[in-house]
């Protein structure tokens, strides 16, 4: 069977650590120029020289985006950027903007470009239009169903890889298509710095009655007209890995470290127990209560199996649904002492329920006691940002293991 890899956000060094030991095959980061996601905290030069080597430590590659619809201005300092990428050993950038494609193509004649969702592919001409000019991978628009991703991919050469968003926030307009950022706020996020207006509430009013705007209202918590369901794919893999996708990748640059660890496990463990048996491979429900405790929207299928029109994928709330509370990170496991170092990241105090998400294997059940501060004074709780405490473990667990807070819905969903 074909190797589908598996490429996971990277917003900052930290989430580009958790989602390689979690198991992604690839990451994309961007730098401080060029990329769509200018409120992630993004890569500094020599950032993304670390994160690059990082990467290829563990045999894993590292992607950057330059994917910015670019003005006039944007071009200044990008022939030495790309030079600088060259140098870092980038395993490819990915970009959108014809420009910005011939200005790679000059300054770095081997460089390999993949052509973001942002130029909106959606067929397999456009796909060889890019490819004879040098592109390698096209990333899909999030607007093909899944008959047209594999008509295309039987239609294209075999040297071309084809990518395809499967978990994470959708556009709510086509995609690299959106204006309301730019004419509400000046805010282009056509050049990495949209200010998400799809998640605003908003009103209609009659032209002669405009002192008087209605509310599009559904129920008690408003409908919200153009905010889209979140994507999430991990019941339909083996759809996926028939279609001729060569690579299987996960949104959320701007999402947190939990975020980008537990969204490449669940797709880890998945692709990999297709791969081992596929005529005996079953959802594990388990990925789908995973998945829920990421910051995420409703979740749906997006355009694979029909195109919305009237049954668009509106989210109707006003918020995200919350990630579990994530209280520490495991920064070394003590064999002779069987104590875990931990990095505090929320408040717990003695007696919580926790539970341990580690990089392999299923979650870990754990109360907190026998709290020690990192001179060994004994502790009822962990009161201060990112102190150093320990606690008691009686079997090794691995470093960059997250630990979760239970709730009572948790607790009450493990005992059923």
């Amino acid at each position: 069977m074909k190797k589908v890899e598996l490429l996971s956000p990277a917003g900052d060094f930290e989430k580009l650590k958790m989602a390689i030991l979690y198991g992604a095959d690839a990451v994309y980061m961007a730098g401080k120029q060029f990329g769509l996601r200018a409120f992630s905290t993004n890569f500094d030069q020599d950032d993304l020289k670390a994160g690059i080597k990082y990467a290829h430590m563990h045999n894993v590659k590292a992607y950057v985006t330059m994917n910015i619809m670019a003005h006039q201005s944007d071009f200044e300092g990008m022939r030495e950027y790309i030079k600088y990428l060259e140098t870092c050993g980038v395993d490819a950038v990915i970009v959108s903007d014809p420009g910005i494609f011939s200005l790679v193509r000059e300054v770095s004649p081997l460089m390999e470009i993949h052509i973001s969702t942002q130029a909106s592919v959606t067929n397999a001409r456009g796909c060889i239009f890019w490819h004879n000019a040098g592109a390698k991978r096209i990333v899909l628009a999030r607007e093909l169903t899944l008959a047209e991703i594999i008509e295309i991919s039987n239609e294209i050469p075999d040297s071309l890889e084809l990518e395809v968003f499967i978990h994470g926030s959708m556009c709510v307009s086509y995609s690299g298509r959106c204006l309301l950022s730019n004419h509400f706020t000046g805010r282009d996020g056509n050049r990495g710095k949209c200010a998400q207006p799809c998640r605003w509430k908003y009103y209609v009013s009659e032209e002669n009655r405009r002192d008087n705007p209605l509310e599009i209202a559904q129920d008690e918590r408003g409908t919200y007209l153009f905010n889209s369901q979140d994507l999430c794919m991990i019941e339909y893999i083996p759809q996926l890995m028939k279609a001729g996708i060569h690579s299987f990748k996960i949104e959320g640059r701007i999402k947190g470290a939990f975020y980008a660890a537990t969204a490449t496990k669940a797709y880890r463990e998945a692709i990999d127990l297709y791969t081992k048996d596929p005529d005996n491979y079953a959802t594990d429900p388990r990925w789908v209560v995973d998945l829920g405790k990421t910051v995420h929207r409703e979740f749906n299928t997006g355009f694979f199996f029909d195109k919305p029109m009237d049954k668009a994928q509106i989210f109707s709330g006003d918020s995200y649904m919350r990630e579990a509370t994530v209280v520490g990170i495991i920064k070394e496991y003590n064999p002779k002492t069987k104590r875990i170092i931990v990095e505090q990241r929320n408040k717990i105090f003695e007696g919580d329920k926790l539970e341990i998400v580690s990089p392999r294997g299923r979650h870990l059940d754990v109360i907190a006691q026998d709290l020690r501060d990192d001179m060994d004074n004994a502790i009822e709780s962990t009161p201060h940002a990112k102190m150093l405490f320990s606690m008691p473990m009686r079997v090794p667990v691995d470093p960059e293991s997250f630990i979760r807070r239970l709730g009572d819905k948790d607790t009450a969903a493990r005992n059923k």
